[in-house]
């Protein structure tokens, strides 16, 4: 499965309007629009941390399958470290790349902005994976 297929695939990134905006080996960047659906708190208009969390996980999925020869991910941990709210109307991208990858674990960084100087979130994950190689 490619990553453009694996985010076409997701009810959930389909429901927030995920956008495969760059992949190639390894890295992934997806963005996805402010929605009014998806906002925590209405007294201020910034969207939950769940869609944030969500697409954070989706784009470090994408990392790993666009990694050379995976072909399935699933993910195993990730810690997501929030480090201010989104700007209300914003679109929201994260970019994630593979920093290590093992025979069956790719571990991954990823990133959240909105266009603002300082990161939304950063997060640390480990993402099971198969490749079409065969193993020993």
């Amino acid at each position: 499965m490619n990553a453009q297929n694996f985010i076409n695939a997701l009810p959930f990134a389909k429901a927030l309007a995920m956008r495969l905006d760059d992949l190639g080996n390894g890295r992934a960047e997806i963005s996805m629009p402010w929605d009014a659906r998806f906002v925590g708190d209405p007294a201020t208009g910034v969207i939950h941390g769940g869609a944030v969390s969500a697409l954070m996980d989706t784009c470090g999925g994408a990392a790993v399958l666009s990694y050379p020869g995976a072909t399935t991910t699933a993910t195993i941990d990730l810690r997501i470290d929030y480090m201010r709210a989104a700007t209300p109307g914003a679109r929201i991208l994260a970019k994630a790349e593979c920093y290590h990858v093992t025979r069956n674990v790719a571990f991954v960084r990823a990133t959240a902005h909105d266009g603002g100087d300082t990161p939304l979130a950063s997060a640390t994950g480990a993402f099971t994976f198969a490749t079409t190689e065969a193993k020993p």
